[in-house]
């Protein structure tokens, strides 16, 4: 297995799936002299030696990429700042040779522009980071770019979500190869998820809002995140704004890539995870203070967005 990393490259989008494939080798490997472990990995860059890493940290590869051994398993491409990564001949056209050859062709976060670069992801669905998704999508018009999905498989193609979202994408991986009993053990020892719920927009769409808006939108979302109980329906929050509801909706969208409705609904969303993470009120009682209205409607969105009911919910991240 290589993790191909490069100047500029996330430290924990080539670490996190090292230790992944580490600690899952460490647990199914048999114990005996001699005996090969269920994952030899190694990590890779164009030159070999250091790679300065978008953090500083430094980190040094195994070897060159020419000196890997021809038909590796499974090739991963990590993250980071890839601009001049995707203007690299030699990784571009070693990526091109390999992915014939390998079982398994990978990128972590924005790692799918590289592969995208070399043409790898040309007909194939993918994921990168959110915030990366549109640039991705119109850069690359031959890719279909799914910006919520945590990970995506599309044949031998695997590509998955930003930074934290490599351990998810190795888990599954060592899930394919070893079985769910390993690799729900190595979750349990690295303290993550086996598989986390719902997809990228749970945790982008409120921040995007907050960090997108300007004027008199800035003041509509700031206004509504402070009264997610009261009526926030697009003729409430387009009056608030001093516009039409048609001329509202469509400035929202534009500048904040969502429609008022599943701004709205994500906010809630978040205040409602909030509160079951860390308080006791009843069901019915959060979906009142939330504004979801009833139980029953905010029960709706949760499996809508996060595939989870509320009450699953408390019970996997509640604190006693």
């Amino acid at each position: 297995m290589v993790v191909v990393a490069y100047d500029g490259a996330s430290a924990i989008d080539v670490v996190g799936p090292v230790d992944v494939f580490a600690f899952a080798s460490e647990l199914a490997s048999p114990k005996g002299p001699g005996a090969p472990p269920a994952y030899a990995v190694e990590i890779a860059a164009v030159p070999g030696g250091v790679i300065r890493t978008i953090s500083g940290a430094q980190i040094v590869a195994h070897k060159a990429l020419e000196e890997v051994a021809p038909g590796p398993d499974t090739v991963l491409v990590a993250g980071g700042d890839t601009r001049e990564a995707m203007r690299d001949a030699r990784l571009l056209g070693w990526l091109r040779a390999a992915t014939p050859e390998v079982r398994r062709m990978g990128a972590v976060c924005t790692g799918a522009f590289v592969l995208a670069a070399a043409g790898l992801l040309a007909g194939h669905r993918a994921a990168t980071h959110w915030g990366a998704a549109a640039t991705l999508a119109r850069q690359f018009p031959d890719v279909e770019v799914d910006p919520d999905a945590i990970f995506v498989r599309s044949g031998k193609i695997y590509t998955s979500a930003g930074t934290t979202a490599s351990i998810d994408l190795a888990l599954s991986l060592v899930e394919e190869d070893l079985g769910y009993d390993v690799a729900l053990e190595v979750a349990r020892g690295m303290v993550v998820f086996l598989k986390r719920p719902g997809g990228q927009s749970q945790f982008s769409r409120p921040l995007l809002a907050q960090t997108a808006a300007t004027g008199p939108l800035r003041r509509v979302t700031e206004w509504a995140l402070r009264h997610l109980d009261a009526d926030l329906r697009v003729e409430v929050l387009a009056e608030k704004a001093g516009m039409s509801p048609r001329n509202f909706a469509r400035t929202f969208t534009q500048a904040l890539q969502t429609t008022p409705a599943k701004f709205v609904e994500a906010a809630r969303l978040e205040q409602a995870r909030s509160c079951l993470e860390g308080g006791r009120a009843s069901i019915k009682q959060l979906a009142r203070d939330c504004g979801f209205g009833t139980d029953e409607r905010m029960r709706r969105a949760f499996q809508r967005t996060l595939q989870v009911t509320p009450e699953e919910y408390r019970r996997r991240f509640g604190r006693p």
